[in-house]
Order: C-alpha cells, then sequence, then structure tokens
C-alpha cells in the first residue's frame, strides 16, 4: 500500500512540474514549483516510513524549511523587480 502512495505522489509530481513549465505567468510558475517542492517532502517521508527509516522524517522537515525559505526568497526579489509575464 505505501508503495502505491509512492506512485501515486511521484504522479502529482509530474503533474505539478508539468505545470511549473506550461504556466502562462511567473508567478504560476513559482507555485507550480512550490507545489513540487512539497510533494517531494511528502515522497520523502513515505519513503522513509516505508524503509522504516525515521531518519528520513528529519531529511524532509529540512527540505520544507530549505523550500519555503527559497519561495519567500524568489518571492521577494519577484516584489521589488519589475514584473516578467
Amino acid at each position: 500500500m505505501y508503495a502505491a502512495v509512492c506512485i501515486a505522489i511521484l504522479v502529482v509530481m509530474a503533474i505539478a512540474l508539468a505545470r511549473a513549465f506550461d504556466a502562462p505567468t511567473v508567478y504560476d510558475r513559482i507555485l507550480g514549483v512550490n507545489m513540487f517542492g512539497t510533494k517531494t517532502v511528502l515522497f520523502i517521508a513515505a519513503a522513509g516510513y516505508m524503509m522504516g527509516r525515521p531518519d528520513f522524517l528529519d531529511i524532509a522537515i529540512v527540505y520544507a524549511l530549505i523550500n519555503f525559505t527559497g519561495m519567500v526568497a524568489v518571492l521577494r526579489f519577484f516584489e521589488y523587480t519589475a514584473p516578467i509575464e
């Protein structure tokens, strides 16, 4: 069952990545990349649980913090520069 969850998360990650590439605006691309990062955290946590490795949760938390910090930095950058459409 956990393998099916991991496969489903991978499918959703592929859809999020396709959304990031085909988005009409920069903010939609940022949203797609953020969604991809969130699904990556879920995948790391599910794969760690499936393999019986609880230390993967620590890696998932660190990745979530990096994803959040990166998104805040990118949005701050676009806040103070001219919008690219």
